[in-house]
């Protein structure tokens, strides 16, 4: 039995396909099938049902895959060792992030990163929460920056900041000429949302409480936050932007964000990681690199009130 094996067991359990699998593996289809097929022999089980499309595992090779995952997961305990005692910041980094964050962090922590740690690679994966604890658990990214709580024992949460939450209108709404806007003055016929699977979404529902409401504005379906903005301006509608979304407005932008009375509703964003996750350094050097991006006054939960997600 060989950490190569194990390696091969898990990217197969991981993508459930051989091709695929091997690809991610850089090596052939036949080695990979080869390898993992030695290892069945050894072992005398049959770790995968190849009969099945995609491949699963058998009810044997279950528990083999999650032992697999833990060797592989000490065996790289090594490597961040010696990385630490030589005091170096390389290697590569796997990073899960909502849409609704990736734009207003990335390309800063980007530049910041290579510039200051040219020898770690970044990798994103942009994705909704539940894809990215999916990942998480799956050792397909070693962290992610979500919405939090998550309420799942399985995983770290660091928080990192609260996003408060602002609503923007249209020139052409009635709450336009409005400093303050209260949850009850939005009219949900003309309130525009992200998509479902978003935990954006859910607490827009929940800060507004729109759960009871069956037929909302809801047609139109986009991950996208910037494509929410743009609805508004040519519409006579209303949307809900987090902080960061409106930090690079205009004058004339600004005068269509109002706020929501105090304690204003915030979102919470935290970095987070399994249970067992490696990489401690690269990761804190993260976090660090993303605190200074974020304004101070966004670190702590002031005048805030987090809204509830529903997972």
């Amino acid at each position: 039995m060989t950490l190569t094996q194990l390696e091969y067991v898990v990217a197969l359990d991981t993508w459930r396909h051989f091709v695929l699998a091997s690809e991610k593996c850089f090596v052939t289809q036949p080695t990979l099938s080869m390898q993992i097929q030695k290892l069945e022999e050894e072992l005398d089980v049959k770790i995968f049902d190849r009969t099945k499309q995609p491949v699963i595992p058998t009810d044997i090779g279950v528990s083999i895959i999650a032992q697999a995952r833990i060797v592989l997961r000490e065996a790289a305990l090594i490597h961040q060792l010696i990385a630490e005692q030589k005091n170096t910041m390389a290697g590569e980094l796997r990073m899960g992030i909502i849409p609704t964050l990736a734009p207003y962090l990335l390309p800063q922590l980007f530049k910041n990163m290579s510039e200051k740690y040219p020898q770690v690679k970044l990798v994103i994966k942009e994705t909704i929460t539940e894809e990215v604890v999916q990942e998480l658990k799956n050792n397909r990214i070693d962290c992610g920056i979500v919405v939090t709580p998550l309420n799942d024992t399985s995983v770290n949460e660091d928080i990192l900041f609260y996003e408060e939450l602002f609503v923007y209108v249209s020139k052409k709404n009635v709450l336009h000429n409005k400093k303050y806007v209260l949850p009850s003055d939005i009219d949900p016929s003309q309130l525009w949302l992200l998509e479902e699977g978003h935990c954006f979404r859910s607490q827009i529902l929940n800060l507004c409480e729109l759960r009871k409401y069956s037929d909302l504005h809801f047609k139109y379906e986009t991950g996208n936050i910037e494509t929410l903005k743009r609805m508004v301006d040519k519409s006579d509608g209303i949307t809900i932007l987090p902080e960061l979304a409106v930090m690079e407005f205009n004058k004339a932008q600004l005068n269509q964000v109002k706020r929501l009375k105090e304690p204003s509703p915030a979102r919470e964003v935290s970095l987070v990681t399994h249970r067992d996750h490696l990489k401690t350094k690269l990761i804190k050097t993260l976090k660090e690199e993303i605190l200074s991006i974020v304004p101070k006054p966004m670190h702590k939960l002031q005048n805030k009130k987090v809204v509830e997600i529903n997972y």
